[in-house]
């Protein structure tokens, strides 16, 4: 069993052009299957969600699929690949995908779930993590990575993990985002398993403990009325200056976003939002809105959200067969050894299985057997 305690890191993952080769992916799918099929025998469907939402495990797992360890691609082959692996369960669920393929993930869910989950409460609460996680992390926490793939892997039970990745248009690298669902206390504060990528600045991250006040703020400026909160809107983009700025602090501004959403913005209003996990999941609240809000609660009241990257820290990036450098030891090595145990025990041919092992060995470090 892995550590309570959520892991959160960055490795780069530049943009690869081209696909995974039809013999690859099929070979990735067999494997997929083999071990999937042992793990959950041996462990049971909620902990191999919960080894998906482990970034050790995971690229340790795409490696043993035989997938480059450091591209971007690693996020949207494996995931492909276990979705098809996964395509007769009984009792696990893949939805979602790359591209168009990720706005599906709800009624992917949906299909799934009317066959294998009698509790309609059930379906509904997985739907809603699906997009509150893809809202989250489009909204909520604003890196310069844009969405394009979002991975909504689940049970019967109603235990689930997202795996989605987001691309930096300016630098070419990608951003991957681990969620699951026990590590879930709040879809707005602290939500993920793990995040990678490469470490930006002037990151807005409402999801941060730091942004307590600043999520609060946000539901009263709503609440208050469109009317005045467009005046303030106004104010803040003419350069309202804060006490702090006064006394020669040094202080973070945002530039405030060119539209807003005020027809969307009214609807919300006569909602009457509770909180602001309630607030950013209703239509019309996207990322302008957000940073629109951040953006006055900081400057006129100076109540201040987190601008700290959530990224922490980094594995060793290497070449096309680079080893990354094991930053959590003791997680990395509990991955390699789950992994190598699950080869092994897999109903694979014996050559597949030695070439699976000697890929895992490409992976670590030296000093750690395999």
């Amino acid at each position: 069993m892995f550590s309570d305690v959520p892991r959160t890191g960055f490795a780069d993952l530049p943009l690869h052009g081209g696909n995974a080769p039809r013999w690859l992916f099929t070979r990735m799918v067999k494997l997929a299957v083999a071990i999937s099929d042992v793990i959950v025998i041996e462990y049971g469907t909620e902990e191999f969600l919960r080894r998906l939402s482990d970034p050790f495990w995971f690229q340790a797992f795409s490696c043993v699929l035989g997938f480059d360890w450091h591209s971007s691609g690693t996020t949207t082959v494996t995931c492909g690949a276990l979705r098809q692996a996964l395509n007769d369960s009984d009792i696990l669920g893949v939805a979602g995908g790359k591209g168009k393929a990720s706005r599906g993930a709800p009624a992917d869910i949906e299909s799934w779930s009317s066959e294998h989950i009698p509790s309609t409460d059930v379906q509904d609460r997985l739907v809603y993590a699906s997009k509150m996680s893809a809202k989250v992390d489009s909204a909520a926490l604003q890196d310069g990575h844009k969405l394009y793939h979002h991975s909504f892997v689940f049970d019967s039970k109603g235990n689930w993990t997202v795996i989605q990745q987001g691309m930096n248009d300016e630098t070419g690298f990608a951003r991957r985002y681990h969620w699951h669902s026990k590590e879930v206390h709040s879809f707005v504060e602290e939500p993920h398993a793990a995040i990678l990528g490469t470490k930006v600045s002037g990151v807005l991250d409402m999801t941060s403990r730091k942004s307590e006040k600043s999520r609060a703020v946000s539901v009263d400026l709503v609440n208050d009325g469109v009317d005045r909160l467009q005046r303030q809107v106004t104010t803040a983009a003419g350069g309202q200056s804060t006490l702090s700025e006064w006394n020669g602090e040094k202080v973070v501004r945002l530039s405030m976003p060119r539209s807003i959403n005020w027809n969307g913005l009214r609807t919300v209003y006569e909602f009457h939002p509770i909180d602001y996990e309630q607030l950013i999941s209703l239509r019309g609240v996207g990322s302008s809105t957000v940073r629109a809000l951040a953006l006055i609660g900081e400057l006129i009241y100076g109540i201040e959200p987190s601008w700290r990257d959530p990224v922490k820290f980094s594995f060793t990036v290497g070449g096309k067969d680079g080893v990354p450098y094991p930053v959590d030891r003791k997680a990395m090595d509990k991955s390699i050894q789950v992994l190598k145990e699950g080869v092994e025990e897999a109903k694979l041919g014996k050559s597949d299985k030695l070439e699976a092992v000697q890929r895992l060995r490409r992976f670590v470090p030296k000093d750690v057997k395999v």
